[in-house]
């Protein structure tokens, strides 16, 4: 597998994205396949690159003082959403800090389409705010969720924690789908309707996670969603208020399955973890497949993994299908939850449990992800497990395989590659393991917080 390499670059005054020579495949989604193992077989990968300077009384970049870089395209002033890369283009979410197009005013997030060989500007999807603040949708932080790619259509959760599905090539051929309102949508409620051209997005079905299905999200949907055969897997992002000591919709769901197609709802977990939430829940969802039997994972804002059957089951008393659990495992060792002194340890504290925010990794049907919590809650404890996918129900007594605790806190996706696992922690530091046995073999001390995760190619280990 090869792919295209980009890189988002924070300079002095923009956030970037810059194209760097790599191979010739597409990365049509987070994680790159469903497994979500960030890793690629390319090989002659440029491993360092100059971004280049400014051009005189312009914040457009002299490619000419750039070095192992094709082209550059400036973004917001923030950028949490990854790229993805395929039919020729580059999608990429940020914020409007850096407007492209001045009928979309103020804060909105947005999604940039760009041309792959060229980084010529194609068209955007611009997202208003929810309106109720930063306890559902945080002021400039942008689109977080990294988009899906499947033939010509563009799967991302948005912001305002919905699910849209694109047309791959925006309004340039025309307003395709059910949907029509593209306008009043891009303007918000009770605002003007904003004219829509060809360098405009074409939404062909919309899902409101809120209206559907009753989700409260906390700060950011911050998701990507996960595509098997004809159905979408997406994490709702649902939350406490802004107290932090409430969640409004315990019984909302935490992972809801779409059709691909219609963006109608199939089903829904049924695990009630909106009553045991910490914080939020703010991973993405995972596949893999055990024994010729696929299974769904989720890390979830309990602290707990969870495998489901990917096929919503409607019984005789359910209003919706829903997914039955396989197994589940307590990411959070016990004394991660009591004190010395028999007391519980009260989250967020730094001694404490903490939820899953980092992606969990398939491979070689086992499951590994590290603990953490919101970056804002500084640093603490963590734990790394690699378990079991093959046993069944409550699997947190001989689950796990082996866990490692010198980690701390992450919200890292880890890569795996020649049975050498690689995970960075929040505190910092990056980490080599054997990836069958928890050994550690090296550890590198970044001296900077690490939100992002490791990409594994050509024998080189990347690093935001």
């Amino acid at each position: 597998m090869n792919i295209k390499l980009l890189f988002s670059v924070l300079t002095v005054s923009t956030v970037a994205i810059t194209a760097v020579r790599a191979g010739e495949d597409d990365w049509t989604m987070w994680g790159r396949d469903p497994g979500r193992n960030m890793i690629s077989l390319a090989k002659n990968i440029a491993d360092y690159f100059v971004p280049g300077k400014p051009k005189a009384g312009s914040e457009e970049i002299d490619l000419a003082t750039t070095k192992n870089v094709k082209w550059v395209a400036k973004l917001g002033s923030q950028t949490y959403g990854n790229p993805t890369i395929a039919g020729g283009k580059v999608f990429v979410g940020t914020n409007n800090e850096s407007p492209r197009d001045p009928k979309y005013k103020g804060d909105h997030s947005i999604l940039y389409c760009f041309d792959e060989a060229t980084g010529k500007y194609l068209w955007q999807l611009a997202v208003p705010k929810l309106g109720a603040g930063r306890v559902n949708d945080w002021e400039f932080l942008g689109l977080c969720s990294s988009p899906l790619v499947d033939g010509d259509r563009v799967y991302i959760i948005t912001s305002r924690c919905e699910v849209l599905c694109l047309d791959i090539n925006g309004m340039a051929n025309g307003n395709d789908g059910p949907f029509k309102d593209e306008a009043q949508y891009t303007a918000g409620t009770g605002k003007p309707p904003i004219p829509q051209g060809p360098q405009d997005a074409d939404i062909i079905w919309r899902f409101d996670m809120r209206e559907e299905c009753g989700v409260f999200p906390h700060n950011a949907s911050s998701a990507s969603a996960l595509m098997i055969d004809d159905k979408l897997y997406v994490v709702t992002s649902n939350g406490q208020d802004w107290t932090h000591t409430f969640v409004p919709s315990p019984q909302a769901p935490t992972l809801v399955v779409l059709d691909k197609k219609t963006g109608k709802l199939l089903g829904e977990d049924d695990s009630g973890i909106g009553f045991r939430l910490m914080h939020c829940n703010w991973s993405s969802a995972t596949y893999g497949n055990v024994k010729g039997e696929g299974q769904v994972y989720l890390g979830a804002g309990d602290g707990w993994l969870y495998a489901y059957d990917p096929e919503p089951v409607k019984s005789a008393a359910d209003e919706f299908a829903k997914l039955r659990e396989i197994w589940k495992f307590d990411c959070n060792p016990p004394e991660y939850k009591t004190g010395k002194d028999g007391k519980p340890i009260k989250y967020p504290a730094a001694e404490g449990p903490s939820e899953i925010i980092a992606t969990p990794v398939f491979h070689k049907n086992r499951i590994y992800v590290a603990t953490g919590q919101d970056p804002e809650h500084g640093e603490g404890v963590g734990i790394l497990t690699c378990i079991d996918a093959t046993k069944k129900g409550d699997i947190t007594k001989g689950g796990a395989i082996w866990t490692y605790k010198n980690i701390q806190r992450s919200i890292s996706t880890v890569s795996i590659m020649d049975d050498l696992l690689y995970v960075a922690d929040y505190s910092g530091r990056l980490f080599c393991l054997d990836a069958e046995t928890g050994r550690e073999y090296w550890m590198h001390e970044t001296k900077a917080h690490i939100w992002g995760s490791t990409f594994v190619v050509d024998g080189k280990v990347f690093l935001g």
